[in-house]
């Protein structure tokens, strides 16, 4: 059974290994779209209808402006790439939910929500689009599905260790649970950090190619470092730490910009 099962493991990661478009990082998606995004549409209208709109007619014309005009250049980027089936399943939505909660959020498909509470640090059009690259681009990488695929392996390499463990030692046991990541939530978070990095960079390009300016997304990064606040480690965060974010996307902007020049045309 133990080998059946690390079989079966093996083959799932050599059929459903795909690379990320633009950042070239490969990645294990076994979840198929059909199989997530009609969930994911249904989860966002019950999401809607549980929690109160913004009655702010100005910044909920924003939200949907800005996010109008990056899905679009995604679109233009997946056409343009032989993606156009692909971009034909995405449902691009944005909404402004009155919250003061610092968030924003984008589910598998393409549909945005924006906490009224983050807008004081995005502070402007730009940095509403910075925002906003970021999230359409954990829809775009497939970011909620890749982890869909993680989370079942895992549960697969649970169930693998647990029979091929099964009269070992509990110390025995422990160790192969901590070298695997059963049991700890470590190996996933340095996973969303990945995501959280990931969308940063694709982000940064989504809102070039959409007109915006790239360097306030930096400045997005600076004004929430001043906010301050207790926060873990990094290593014990699902998120980079604000530091290393803007770092990273000050080291990529001149990349970023060739990128959006590069898919524009």
């Amino acid at each position: 059974m133990k080998k059946i099962i690390s079989l079966t493991l093996v083959t799932l990661m050599l059929v459903a290994c795909s690379t990320v478009p633009i950042t070239g990082r490969k990645r294990l998606n076994f979840v198929s779209d059909a199989d997530v995004l009609p969930s994911s549409f249904a989860q966002y209208d019950a999401f809607l209808k549980e929690n109160k709109l913004s009655t702010d007619k100005a910044k909920t014309q924003e939200i949907k402006a800005v996010g109008a005009r990056i899905s679009a250049a995604v679109d233009k980027f997946m056409r343009k790439n032989g993606m156009s089936a692909e971009a034909d399943s995405y449902q691009w939505e944005f909404n402004l939910v009155q919250d003061d909660q610092l968030n924003a959020w984008c589910m598998p498909g393409g549909k945005v929500v924006f906490y009224t509470g983050i807008l004081p640090v995005a502070k402007n059009t730009d940095g509403i689009a910075a925002i906003m690259g970021h999230e359409v681009a954990h829809a775009f990488a497939k970011h909620g599905q890749e982890r869909m695929s993680s989370s079942q392996i895992q549960q697969y390499g649970a169930a693998a260790i647990e029979i091929g463990t099964g009269d070992a030692e509990a110390k025995t046991k422990e160790m192969w649970n901590i070298a695997y990541g059963v049991g700890s939530q470590l190996g996933m978070l340095k996973y969303s950090r990945t995501h959280e990095t990931e969308a940063d960079k694709l982000g940064l390009v989504f809102m070039i190619m959409a007109g915006y300016n790239g360097a306030e997304a930096v400045k997005v990064w600076e004004r929430m470092s001043e906010i301050g606040g207790s926060a873990p480690p990094e290593f014990l965060s699902t998120h980079p730490s604000n530091t290393t974010r803007i770092g990273t996307l000050t080291s990529y902007l001149p990349e970023a910009k060739k990128l959006a020049a590069k898919y524009s045309n």
